[in-house]
């Protein structure tokens, strides 16, 4: 499985098998979280035993109290984490789609039961349920590409098949508020409109985008 099939086939799960995930899928998660963790200034936390992160009522209602394991996402606090929680996230979640397993970006958990390591200066922004999932969940209504691009008639075509896989990517509550720009000189640029952890959706959704556009551009090599 590729990027663009694990994103095209990736959906968010709430209910989990009673099934821990294989040890050299651990190996692989751990591997490519290191590797972001480098990239990208963070300290995401792959958590065999989600213990009682997922106790609150909530998402036992909503069936994340299943899951196995979790990663939390965990990084030196400044105004860009929250994006860059969203943008090496999504590699992890990705991965994760390629080896077989099922997630959930989940806002709603007990955050002082979560089982992970924050430093001082650290925050702890959200967690990524992770497991087999009982099923592998369902697509969710999109936006348009005209709705986040003005006058995406013309563009070139590598930057309308990044807002393609750009609108497949999971944000909160399903609001997809962003829009997505491109200069005359080709730069792009991604515009959070607000919203519950809409700086983690953007993050998501320049993941999603930056894969879409450079499958186009190799293809046209």
């Amino acid at each position: 499985m590729d990027m663009i099939q694990a994103i095209r086939e990736r959906h968010s799960v709430r209910n989990y098998a009673d099934k821990k995930i294989e040890s050299e899928k651990t190996e692989a998660l751990m591997a490519k979280i290191h590797e972001v963790n480098e990239e990208g200034n963070l300290h995401l936390q792959f958590l065999e035993d989600a213990g009682k992160t997922f106790s609150r009522l909530l998402s036992k209602a909503m069936g994340l109290g299943t899951a196995p394991s979790v990663i939390a996402c965990v990084g030196p606090d400044d105004e860009t984490l929250e994006e860059r929680v969203g943008y090496y996230g999504e590699q992890v979640v990705l991965l994760a789609q390629q080896l077989g397993l099922n997630t959930c970006w989940a806002g709603t958990y007990s955050k002082n039961n979560v089982p992970a390591e924050v430093a001082p200066g650290e925050r702890l922004i959200i967690v990524i349920a992770i497991g087999y999932g009982k099923t592998q969940g369902s697509p969710r209504k999109s936006k348009t590409p005209e709705q986040v691009v003005p006058e995406i008639d013309g563009k070139p075509e590598w930057f309308r098949f990044g807002v393609e896989m750009a609108l497949l990517a999971p944000t909160a509550i399903n609001q997809q508020r962003f829009q997505i720009g491109l200069s005359e000189d080709g730069t792009v640029t991604f515009t959070d409109k607000g919203g519950v952890f809409s700086k983690v959706d953007l993050g998501i959704v320049r993941c999603h985008f930056e894969a879409g556009a450079a499958y186009i551009r190799a293809l046209e090599k």
